[in-house]
């Protein structure tokens, strides 16, 4: 029979609002697997691959903002968890981690599928459990609910993250044959109430009293999720202060029409005069990473007077070595707080405004003029995008393509990306737990690289009907051609840019999606709309660009940006 507070895990998850379980199949894990699976209140899908099914948990946390469950075998079985979960550390996404395991007795003992397993995770989760082994003592039963409550608090607690429970278990694994499992409900939940992180009236006073000092003030948005609540706080703290905001794509803030977009080629201006221009006397951020490097590198050389930081809690970042105050607060409640409370500088507000609306004129005639190429290929894409559909952003190019030519307000599009790590390994994995929690078409943006080597999270029965795959195929990493330092050595080819040959052709075949190939704009602007039809399918889109092509098409970009600004 099935330990009762091995099946009560599933209970309070259930009762604390879990809604996704995605399990890895294992032996040693099997109660836990039974007890998940049974359940009538939970979703539970099975993916073999336990990297691929991290990373698609982290896609249902990032989309759901609930924890999503990990299950899985003892041995490497929890390793394979690592990149997502760092991932999910540093992002700030809830998981909750179970890892079976063999009873301790049996660790180091030549065992099969045994490793230590205790604190596997080291210095990227936010709270290790060890699940007692021995549970015949009512304090051993009592124990197991509530740290199963307190790993379940703790994933959700600002700032969130990923969470631990190691789970030894011995024989037998498996009900018997007329066994019927009791989810308890009475089992004991914990719940955990957080604090509103709001601005209380002495703070607001002071910090209004502190801003009259400043005129020019510029906010920029780090990574976050869409939050209607944030964007028209800040849109009315922008109107009554004058105060200038720039959001990367990730930030989920370039729906505000008043929102600077495209501050990498507004940053590329060779002129010290108009960079002078646009320094602010006080710099205000929340979130997290900024794609940006042109925009890290112009805020520290153009220091602000001072940098405030809102944050509610956790370790902050000083990214601009600029930071002289953490305020305590969520970024709503700070806006709404302080609305109204600077003086507004109406020649700084012009100098942004005339450089963007500059900045975003030159990339649409040079995106329509140019030749076919990765960039021009990548704005009709964007340009394409389903209203109010979800976007995630694989790493290297992609990401960087898109925060270049950015979105516009009226697309209302969710971006997603992780940004936490900045790693290659999970992005279509994510992708398809967002698609899978969410009604809304869900678009991948990948290069070749980074789609091959996360082939495995197409690998399980669940792939969802509003999955879209856009594969930027340029048979290499063609990030290498477009930065200095590799660029110029004679290893490029074959240990920088790593060219390959394949193509998405039967990966597409051997998973069952739709699949479509292109070779030129006009090939692509024929085949965009009936990909993205409601009712075409999950499907593939590949284009097919040439690095070298692409290296010298962005070239000439660049030198065409720095004669327009």
């Amino acid at each position: 029979m099935l330990l009762q507070p091995v099946v009560n895990i599933a209970e309070i998850c259930a009762r604390k609002g879990v809604e996704n379980v995605v399990l890895s199949p294992g032996s040693r894990c099997a109660p836990l697997t039974i007890a998940f699976a049974r359940h009538p209140k939970l979703t539970v899908r099975t993916v073999s691959d336990e990297r691929a099914a991290a990373f698609i948990a982290l896609g249902m946390a990032q989309t759901t903002g609930r924890p999503t469950v990990l299950v899985c075998t003892s041995g490497t079985a929890s390793l394979n968890y690592a990149p997502a979960v760092a991932e999910a550390f540093f992002a700030q996404v809830p998981l909750l981690v179970l890892t079976a395991d063999r009873p301790p007795e049996w660790i180091d003992q030549l065992d099969g599928q045994t490793i230590r397993q205790q604190q596997v995770y080291g210095q990227h989760i936010k709270r290790s459990f060890d699940f007692p082994v021995s549970l015949e003592h009512p304090d051993a039963v009592w124990q197991t609910e509530r740290l199963v409550s307190e790993a379940l608090n703790e994933a959700v607690a600002s700032p969130a993250g990923p969470v631990h429970i190691n789970v030894p278990l011995r024989e037998p694994f498996y009900p018997a044959q007329d066994e019927e499992l009791q989810f308890d409900a009475e089992v004991k939940v914990i719940e955990e109430d957080h604090s509103a992180f709001d601005l209380n009236p002495m703070q607001s006073l002071k910090l209004e009293q502190e801003m009259l000092f400043f005129k020019r003030v510029l906010i920029v948005a780090g990574q976050g999720y869409h939050d209607p609540k944030l964007l028209l706080a800040l849109q009315t703290f922008m109107g009554s202060t004058g105060a200038v905001a720039i959001g990367d794509i990730i930030s989920n803030t370039q729906q505000l029409a008043g929102v600077v977009r495209h501050q990498d080629a507004i940053l590329a201006c060779p002129d010290p005069e108009k960079m002078a221009s646009l320094q602010p006397d006080l710099l205000i951020t929340f979130g997290k990473s900024v794609i940006s490097k042109s925009l890290k590198l112009y805020l520290r050389q153009y220091k602000p007077k001072a940098h405030w930081h809102i944050q509610p809690a956790g370790q902050v970042a000083d990214t601009f070595q600029s930071l002289t105050r953490i305020i305590r607060c969520t970024p709503v409640s700070f806006f709404r707080s302080m609305a109204g409370s600077t003086r507004e500088d109406s020649g700084y507000i012009q100098a942004w405004t005339s450089i963007e609306q500059k900045a975003g004129s030159f990339l649409k005639d040079f995106t329509t003029k140019a030749p076919y190429s990765e960039l021009t290929a990548i704005s009709r894409l964007l340009n394409t995008l389903p209203q109010q559909s979800n976007l995630h952003l694989a790493n290297s190019m992609a990401v960087r393509y898109a925060n270049i030519l950015a979105l516009r307000p009226e697309q209302e599009v969710q971006v997603y990306a992780n940004r936490g790590t900045s790693g290659i390994d999970g992005s279509t994995s994510t992708t398809v737990g967002c698609a899978l929690s969410s009604k809304r078409i869900t678009t991948l943006l990948t290069g070749d690289m980074a789609f091959f080597y996360d082939r495995n999270g197409l690998w399980h029965n669940y792939l969802p009907a509003n999955l879209r795959i856009v594969i930027i195929n340029n048979h290499a990493g063609g990030i290498f051609r477009l930065i200095d330092g590799p660029k110029r050595q004679p290893e490029l080819d074959e240990f920088f840019e790593t060219r390959q040959q394949l193509d998405a052709r039967h990966t597409a075949l051997d998973f069952g999606l739709n699949y479509t190939s292109c070779q030129s704009l006009t090939e692509l602007e024929q085949v965009l709309p009936a990909f993205f039809a409601p009712d075409a399918g999950a499907g593939i889109l590949e284009i097919f660009t040439d690095s070298k092509a692409n290296a010298a098409e962005f070239a000439a970009y660049k030198q065409t940006l720095l004669k327009a600004l």
